[in-house]
């Protein structure tokens, strides 16, 4: 077996997984005022969040070109490679995992495995990393598969917005009508429940809503009694991050500390100044 790992741009990957030679990533357009942008190639983070904020309209995301799709599994095909786990976003956010499982019989000569890892970022980018290093140590088709399950059943996230409209108007807060008459002042906690943005916990500020998330991770530990491989994921708020980053790390000196960034497209439904902290084994 001959295995390539496909992703897509919203996997937030660090340098040594982004150059591997078996990883193909797969750019998810955005469109900022009518014009198209694929995320990672014409447009990065630090201009995304610019012209989020002087942007006229709403932005929109939308599925990769099929015909793009295509080409970049044929070519891994003429590169020599015979299967494909294919891991990306949420079925919740995106239907491309949805449209991939519709397709993958076209793709001719090639074991295509579609792969929804029921959420994106930092976490989906150490499931894609996770799979590389099983791939170079030649463990089987099954056990790689076996060990991102692992990483995916075991991984929980909350999600703290500035603003909750660009998640409502974008139709992917599930839960967001039963919650909109009670918004004044509170600093919901987000979270993925079988791979959709879901209400948690309603809190009445940000510092408060901090304060719950790290009360959780601690809560997670409980019940696992195992080291700990910690997220922390933000859309343009650096500061913030690295206040939390220091907080955990002080608390939690042993722990593996993921720091990331939610590019254009998640940004597109998140906002501005939205933060995150996950946790998994």
């Amino acid at each position: 077996m001959k295995l390539a790992i496909v992703t897509d741009s919203t996997a937030y990957l660090n340098e040594r997984t982004r150059n591997h030679k078996d990883l193909f990533v797969i750019p998810i357009p955005v469109i900022i005022d009518g014009e198209p942008f694929e995320e990672g190639l014409d447009i990065g983070y630090e201009e995304f969040y610019h012209k989020l904020k002087d942007s006229k309209n709403f932005p929109k995301t939308s599925q990769p070109v099929l015909g793009e799709v295509y080409e970049l599994y044929r070519s891994i095909k003429e590169q020599g490679y015979d299967t494909v786990i294919s891991i990306h976003l949420s079925e919740g956010i995106s239907g491309f995992v949805r449209t991939l499982t519709a397709i993958k019989e076209d793709i001719e000569g090639l074991n295509v495995i579609p792969y929804d890892s029921k959420i994106t970022s930092v976490p989906m980018g150490y499931m894609v990393e996770k799979a590389l290093e099983m791939s170079d140590q030649g463990a089987t088709l099954e056990e790689v598969l076996t060990a991102v399950d692992e990483i995916r059943d075991t991984t929980h996230a909350y999600i703290i917005v500035d603003d909750l409209d660009n998640l409502v108007r974008g139709g992917r807060l599930t839960n967001g009508a039963a919650i909109i008459g009670g918004l004044l002042k509170i600093k919901p906690i987000l979270t993925f429940e079988t791979g959709k943005i879901v209400l948690f916990e309603k809190i009445r500020s940000l510092k408060k809503a901090l304060q719950r998330t790290e009360d959780i991770i601690e809560e997670h530990r409980q019940e696992n009694n195992e080291e700990l491989r910690i997220y922390v994921i933000h859309g343009n708020n650096p500061e913030l991050a690295q206040q939390e980053v220091e907080k955990l790390s002080q608390k939690y000196p042993n722990a593996t500390i993921d720091v990331g960034t939610f590019g254009p497209v998640i940004g597109t439904h998140l906002g501005d100044k939205a933060i995150a902290l996950g946790v998994a084994k």
